[in-house]
């Protein structure tokens, strides 16, 4: 293997490993209240979020106003995700992963458990990566008390 192969190599699992803490930073900034100052930092000006069951926003402005709904709604979540798979090409990138956390939403203080999954497009802009289109897929919603079994 020569040291452009390597360099190349070494580059796309250095990429991996900074999506891999984007994605991390993202779950942070949902856990802090879903801070609309820090989402907007981690997602390019023109960038999405999207879920079939909370909607759609694009850009900086509409990615606030959906965050501020979230703080809104939710008094407590703790976002955990795992199994990334991760694939770089060049400055775009595409990344899938399992999420499942509890929340606890402010109307009748309702306790749940939520799984989804992320289909995630990046780009790298100034070195950096950030969110292009984040796409949320809800795949089970659960109040605490009962559980996602159906019982009978």
């Amino acid at each position: 293997m020569d040291n452009l192969e390597l360099e190349r190599r070494l580059t796309i699992l250095e990429d991996i490993e900074a999506i891999k803490k984007l994605k991390a930073r993202y779950c942070e900034i949902c856990d802090d209240d879903h801070n609309q100052d820090r989402i907007v930092q981690i997602f390019a000006e023109d960038g999405i979020w999207e879920s079939k069951d909370f909607g759609q926003a694009k850009g900086h402005a509409e990615l606030r106003k959906l965050f501020k709904s979230f703080a809104e709604r939710i008094s407590f979540s703790q976002h955990n995700v795992m199994n990334p798979i991760v694939e770089v090409n060049g400055n775009t990138a595409k990344a899938s992963w399992y999420f499942f956390g509890p929340f606890t939403f402010r109307k009748g203080n309702r306790q749940m458990w939520l799984a989804a999954r992320y289909e995630d497009d990046y780009v790298k802009i100034n070195g950096e990566w950030k969110f292009q289109h984040l796409r949320a897929i809800g795949r089970m919603a659960a109040p605490y008390e009962k559980g996602w079994a159906k019982n009978g």
